[in-house]
């Protein structure tokens, strides 16, 4: 694993263990070697109300530049918040130069929760976002992203089986290889569930678990984060969600009687879940 070299491009921010700050510790952790291409400095997670924003599109053209001319390679790249259009172009062209046997892209939608799109979130973003999952191998919405991303179900906090196929298979249509959806909840049961399709397997699934009443910014970070560390270590997709939803389980178990939940989970504190 500390062979294996892991780029994060996602937003940094300066309060709050979300994106950069909650991911790259667990994949530290891990043993992999982990660095970072942010796609904006956010002053604090969004929970706050208020927040300010600084665009890195630029930096990140040139940083890119002076990677290629050093000629530094990765085996692994992932994405979150974007902060604009033009970002979108910037990371296919860099992915499509990083491609390579073994590559692992995994994309997380970042765009929106609870059934509706965060502000300042448009249809035109929305459209950007389609075309980068498309060169992803696992995509990692949550299900409102899904639901905005396939544009079927919009709003709905509850699916049936029926209507989750409709939504993965939507996803897939723009290209990814692989889909896990979290944060669903199956109407027949009213189970809380993560849906998706492996495709190495050529098989659907629905994993439950169980559901802990409370909110941190930067879960689905910390889920992808697992999620993308396990898959590097060679381990087949199914068995690497149930790995990530049981590590986040444990990390909200933990934090669940802090007070200020808007700044996340202090994940630092509890790494060593990782080893159990």
């Amino acid at each position: 694993m500390e062979n294996k070299n892991v780029l994060l491009i996602c937003d940094l921010p300066g309060y709050g263990k979300i994106a950069l700050s909650a991911m790259l510790p667990i994949l530290a952790r891990l043993g992999y070697s982990v660095y970072n291409l942010p796609t904006a400095l956010v002053s604090n997670a969004l929970e706050y109300g208020k927040f300010a924003l600084l665009d890195t599109t630029d930096y990140m053209e040139q940083a890119i530049q002076v990677w290629k001319e050093l000629g530094f390679q990765f085996d692994c790249i992932t994405t979150g918040m974007l902060a604009g259009a033009r970002q979108v172009d910037v990371i296919r062209a860099f992915i499509e130069s990083q491609k390579k046997e073994g590559l692992l892209v995994m994309s997380d939608p970042v765009m929106g929760d609870d059934g509706a799109l965060y502000n300042g979130i448009t249809q035109e973003a929305v459209d950007n976002m389609r075309r980068l999952i498309g060169v992803a191998d696992v995509i990692v919405p949550n299900l409102t992203e899904a639901e905005f991303l396939s544009d079927k179900y919009q709003g709905q906090e509850a699916l049936t089986r029926a209507q989750a196929r409709e939504v993965v298979d939507g996803l897939l249509a723009f290209g990814p290889r692989s889909v896990v959806v979290t944060s669903g909840i199956l109407q027949e049961t009213g189970a809380h569930v993560v849906w998706g399709y492996d495709h190495k397997t050529g098989e659907y699934f629905t994993l439950p678990y169980r559901f802990i009443k409370v909110h941190f910014p930067g879960t689905g970070d910390m889920f992808s984060a697992v999620l993308v560390g396990e898959l590097l270590g060679g381990k087949p997709l199914v068995p690497a969600v149930k790995r990530a939803m049981d590590v986040l389980e444990k990390l909200i178990f933990l934090e669940r009687d802090e007070l200020e939940k808007n700044k996340g989970i202090r994940v630092e504190k509890y790494l060593d879940v990782l080893k159990e």
